[in-house]
């Protein structure tokens, strides 16, 4: 099946394959000899345990709410 690659290059999967992998939101996109492979990525959440691990870094690290906030707002200009 033919796909363009846009302005953007963003590629679009045809509706066949796209229905092949129903529920899939990511993909792992890499190259192989001159080949575009992906492959599904099911994303599970953070176990509680390894959130409270984060949560410890980040007020060690002394990071506050406002600074996360600023933090994504200038990532967002970008």
């Amino acid at each position: 099946m033919l796909c363009k690659r846009t302005y953007k290059n963003q590629i679009t999967l045809p509706v066949k394959i796209a229905e092949c992998f129903e529920g899939v939101e990511y993909f792992n996109a890499r190259t192989e000899k001159e080949k575009i492979i992906l492959e599904p990525v099911k994303m599970t959440p953070l176990k509680s345990s390894a959130l409270k691990v984060l949560r410890k870094k980040v007020a060690a690290l002394g990071v506050t709410e406002g600074e996360v906030g600023r933090a994504v707002e200038w990532a967002r200009k970008k």
